[in-house]
């Protein structure tokens, strides 16, 4: 409300000449903050989302991955949105969403 105060008394007082002049300057901080809130918040989280679609489109059978939850198992098969993974020597099977997967941990040669 303060800043619409201050453009209104600027642009009264000084005239259209003067009110130019103050409104770039009440605009240059409020463009560089939308800037400064694109590189440092959007820019990477759309980098991290590319990354993790990424890593989910590679996904392999047989590769070794560990959920949000934090269980750890080996890929045995792969479904549009499912993957079904085996978490132990007794061969448990347990059937996840594919977006539960947090992390790969098989190295892949490229």
């Amino acid at each position: 409300m303060d800043l619409i105060n201050n453009l209104v008394v600027a642009t009264t007082s000084t005239g259209t000449e003067g009110g130019l002049g103050s409104i770039l300057s009440l605009l240059i901080p409020i463009v560089a903050m939308i800037a400064i809130f694109y590189f440092l918040i959007l820019r990477p989280e759309k980098k991290r989302t590319k990354q993790m679609n990424d890593m989910l489109d590679n996904l392999q059978v047989a590769d070794e991955v560990v959920t949000t939850g934090g269980i750890i198992g080996r890929v045995v098969s792969i479904k549009e949105d499912t993957v079904l993974l085996e978490t132990g020597s007794d061969r448990t099977k347990i059937r996840i969403l594919k977006s539960s997967i947090a992390k790969n941990n098989t190295v892949h040669d490229e």
